[in-house]
């Protein structure tokens, strides 16, 4: 399994160009069903919008599946660009869907790229991220003579200790 970053909750920013307003929420999907549900989510959330275009990446490394939707925009000027914003940040598991307010002035393809690219690009830069990295579970067997400092040590490493067996010696259970 690869260690990857992934968002660790989900996040909206909003940025207004030439009266018209692009609202992008990001949130972290790992299943492609899940940023489908996501999509769909958003829309429901503000069915009043003009577009809602989307970019996703599920997985990371050698198994990544992305889709887009420039959703009634001209082709090619909202999700591409947002796809390529998703790709630059090196985050998997990921979906991000901006909203988009008509604000009466048209934007032109060159305006329409720049906005979905600058309103992804915010949003990432207000995302949390966290590690995704393989786990295991290992048991221990001790003397209680070495029982605090093994636990602490464990803790120190990230890892949680899931179980703790008293008995002629200790046994933990840890989770690394």
């Amino acid at each position: 399994m690869t260690t990857y970053f992934r968002p660790s909750e989900r996040v909206r920013t909003e940025i207004i160009v030439i009266n018209s307003r692009f609202i992008t929420t990001i949130q972290r999907t790992d299943s492609v069903a899940k940023a489908r549900q996501f999509i769909a989510d958003v829309r429901s959330e503000m069915p009043d919008a003009n577009h809602h275009v989307y970019a996703f990446r599920v997985g990371y490394g050698n198994s990544v599946t992305e889709g887009m939707s420039d959703d009634g925009e001209p082709s090619g000027t909202s999700g591409p660009p947002s796809l390529a914003v998703v790709k630059g940040t090196d985050i998997g598991d990921v979906a991000l869907v901006t909203t988009r307010y008509f604000g009466g002035t048209k934007l032109g393809t060159g305006g329409l790229v720049r906005a979905y690219t600058e309103a992804a690009q915010m949003a990432f830069s207000q995302l949390k991220t966290e590690l995704k990295a393989p786990k295991t579970q290992l048991g221990m067997d001790l003397p209680y003579s070495i029982y605090e400092q093994t636990k602490l040590l464990v803790e120190s490493y990230d890892a949680s200790v899931d179980d703790e067996i008293f008995a002629g010696d200790v046994t933990i259970i840890a989770t690394l």
